[in-house]
């Protein structure tokens, strides 16, 4: 058995200089009432110093951006290989002139990282989503030709106006065209308004388990409302956190459309590809769920066969100062245990089997 990890961030020390260099958010800073800890502010209002110093962004250190502690991770909790990505926000927030650019010394940082350890990292890579759509293409079609990347990462607002945005098509073609696996993620949650007027007294417990998943969510049926699956059929999407809420709602979401008047006078009813279908055959789903009911629902939408551990790393890191092991990598490991029971091939291939195929990857153990 090889255990592989593809949710798993890396800020680059490259990406971790241009957020200290910044002055407003997305950036790492300190506070005064803290000064000894940096804390990378990706959200708005993060910053806000009136609210308690634990819920203004995220306390960072070197496991966010040493590529040897993240193989020192890897050791501690077996994992063979794996896949790293940047991690929110990306290059959104760059100036249309600078994000090729960046992008270009970002995914040769992380290449290079991965060529430090043979055989145990490969990654996504990041593109300049603010740039030209020309740019973009250009980005995908040179990480094709990169020894260690394996697809690339993408947010939900994709060039800024959603994943639906038919804008973004010639890229959707480029990766369909070069076979290059999307890893979507959320950043942007749900407006601060939703979780109420007592959001902060509750640290990031909302936008986290609530925000991320809807985000999530919302923008995957935005692309299949706008048939992004039915023009391009190939189209592979790896989903962050076992799809968000998608599993549990396809069935919903599946009726709302089939129901539609709006959507049937349109016609867009005609033809189209069902929830049901493009969750068999277009989107993989990480096992980041922590529990085994979120897994079976994940396992019952798309198959064992299009499921992927992860760990999230560095994110949701022990709050117990000696712990060594972490609480949330240990209960993904119980949670595809008792999902699986003796179904031991099953098992084996979520941890690690099934992204050895998907991703091309050298299965064997370090």
């Amino acid at each position: 058995m090889v255990i592989v990890d593809i949710h798993t961030h890396i800020y680059p020390p490259i990406f971790v200089s241009l957020l200290r260099s910044r002055t407003t958010v997305p950036y790492i800073r300190t506070f005064p009432d803290a000064p000894d800890s940096s804390r990378l502010i990706i959200l708005p209002g993060e910053d806000d110093p009136t609210t308690p110093s634990t819920s203004r962004g995220r306390p960072v250190g070197p496991q966010y951006w040493d590529i040897a502690e993240k193989v020192a991770f890897m050791d501690t909790h077996k994992i063979d290989i794996s896949v790293i990505s940047l991690a929110n926000p990306w290059l959104d927030f760059l100036p249309a002139e600078e994000a090729g650019d960046a992008a270009r010394q970002i995914n040769d940082d992380v290449d290079g990282l991965c060529a430090k350890y043979p055989g145990r990292l490969y990654a996504f890579g990041t593109l300049p989503l603010s740039a030209p759509v020309e740019t973009v293409v250009k980005e995908v079609e040179r990480l094709v030709g990169m020894k260690h990347m394996r697809g690339i990462i993408m947010g939900t607002s994709g060039l800024g106006k959603g994943l639906d945005d038919p804008a973004l098509d010639p890229i959707y073609a480029a990766l369909e065209k070069h076979g290059q696996v999307i890893f979507l993620h959320p950043h942007y949650g749900l407006p601060g308004s939703v979780y109420g007027p007592r959001a902060s007294e509750y640290g990031h417990v909302l936008p986290l388990a609530l925000g991320f998943p809807l985000e999530t969510t919302i923008a995957v049926t935005r692309m299949l409302l706008s048939g992004v699956w039915d023009r391009f059929q190939k189209l592979q999407v790896l989903i962050a956190h076992s799809g968000g809420t998608l599993p549990f709602l396809a069935g919903r979401i599946e009726s709302c459309i089939k129901h539609d008047g709006h959507l049937k006078k349109e016609g867009k009813l005609k033809g189209r590809r069902p929830v049901w279908d493009v969750l068999k055959k277009n989107i993989y789903l990480d096992a980041v769920i922590y529990s085994e009911v979120g897994l079976k629902a994940a396992v019952d939408a798309s198959g064992s066969d299009r499921l992927l551990f992860g760990t999230d790393h560095p994110f949701f890191p022990p709050l117990e100062e000696q712990a060594t092991e972490w609480a949330s990598v240990n209960t993904n490991y119980q949670a595809i245990g008792a999902a699986f029971g003796d179904d031991e091939k099953s098992m084996h291939d979520v941890l690690g089997n099934n992204a050895v195929t998907i991703l091309n990857l050298d299965g064997r153990r370090s």
